[in-house]
This record gives C-alpha cells, sequence and structure tokens, in this order.
C-alpha cells in the first residue's frame, strides 16, 4: 500500500439490530439537550429516549439504521414513513407498553419532566395539517466525535431512500431551532421551512424524498 493511500474507513451505515438499543439510548440522551449531553437532567435518563428513539425502534425497525465505527455504535436515525399510522401506533401500542413507568397524567403539568411525560401522551401532536404533504419524518443524532464528517448526511440518506421505497414523497423534521448547527446541517441538504402556526421551541423543516 502507498504511503500516500488512506487507511479503509471502519465506519459504516447499517440497519439496527435489537442488539444496537442500548447504544441507541444512550446517544439520544447525550444528544437530547440541543444537540448537548442531557444526562442527569430528567428524572431518568431513559425519558427522552423512551419518547424519541424507542417507539421508532419498537414500530418502524426497518427504518432505522445505525452508524458503526469500528464495532461501536457512534450515530442513528430513525423514523416512519407514515406519520399518522405511527400516531396511532405509539397511542395504541408504546403508551400501554410503558405504563407502568409513566402513568398518565392527572394534573396538568407542574415541572419539566411531567411536560415530558404529558408529552409522551399526545402522540396526535406530530398529527399537524401543514405537515400533511410530508408523511415522513425522522430523528438522527450522532455523538460529538463523529459530526462535522458527512456522516449525518450517510444517515439521512439511507433514511431518504427506505422512506421512498416506503412509499413517502416527502418527509420533514421538527428541529429544536436553538439548535444553530442542526438548522445549519439540514439547510445544506435541501430542506426547507415549514411554516406551522404556534411551533412552540421546534422549526419544521422539509424536503423531498426523491
Amino acid at each position: 500500500m502507498s504511503s500516500t493511500t488512506p487507511p479503509p474507513s471502519t465506519v459504516a451505515v447499517r440497519r439496527y439490530r435489537p442488539a444496537d438499543h442500548d447504544a441507541v439510548y444512550d446517544i439520544c440522551v447525550r444528544t437530547a439537550d440541543a444537540g448537548g449531553d442531557a444526562r442527569g437532567q430528567w428524572l431518568t435518563d431513559d425519558l427522552m429516549p423512551d419518547l424519541f428513539a424507542g417507539p421508532y425502534l419498537a414500530l418502524e425497525p426497518d427504518l432505522a439504521f445505525v452508524l458503526e465505527d469500528a464495532g461501536r455504535v457512534v450515530g442513528y436515525v430513525l423514523g416512519t414513513a407514515d406519520t399518522p399510522a405511527f400516531a396511532h401506533a405509539y397511542r395504541r401500542e408504546w403508551i400501554p407498553r410503558l405504563a407502568h413507568r409513566y402513568p398518565a397524567p392527572t394534573h396538568p403539568p407542574r415541572t419539566p419532566d411531567e411536560e415530558m411525560i404529558a408529552v409522551h401522551h399526545r402522540p396526535e401532536r406530530l398529527l399537524l395539517p401543514e405537515l400533511a404533504d410530508h408523511p415522513a419524518h425522522l430523528h438522527i443524532d450522532l455523538l460529538p466525535s463523529h459530526q462535522g464528517r458527512g456522516h449525518g448526511r450517510r444517515l439521512l440518506e439511507t433514511f431518504r431512500a427506505a422512506a421512498a421505497r416506503a412509499g413517502a414523497p416527502a418527509l420533514h423534521v421538527g428541529m429544536v431551532t436553538a439548535n444553530v448547527r442542526a438548522r445549519g446541517f439540514y439547510d445544506r441538504l435541501g430542506f426547507h421551512v415549514i411554516p406551522v402556526p404556534d411551533p412552540g421551541p421546534l422549526t419544521y423543516l422539509g424536503r423531498s424524498t426523491r
């Protein structure tokens, strides 16, 4: 091998496997604070993954992909090609599965933890009419060590192609507006703003799957 030949890459995108579950949960919480580490911020470090990773692994495993580097999972993309169907499955299957952990609220939320648990019990929040033309949606996260190196693009393109094969003409993301770095990533990949009245802390972005 020539001294100028780069070594073969150890980084690959592949389908999610059940053995990846704990690694996906770990990455989710380490990136859940607008891209930063959210460990120790919630009543359990599983809270954010239980809302934004676990249901996709359980309900949509065929649209879950991980980024692996030398045998270690360092990133993922998860989502659905049919947001309305996913919201219904979340209520029908995921909420009952976690009922022992997150009982239905009996009063208006008073703390950040209670606010997130209330979000868990409202999967219909995903069904905004402005997003109907972009039926697929996704969540993508990478550890800081693997950001800014083109891996996010590879993950997103893998999901885009899978969503297209599943029949979705377009996809969307609900991005935390404060995550300025993520916004630049989506802009570079051709996403556009989808105007949504009163979006709260989120900015909705969309693009075609073609």
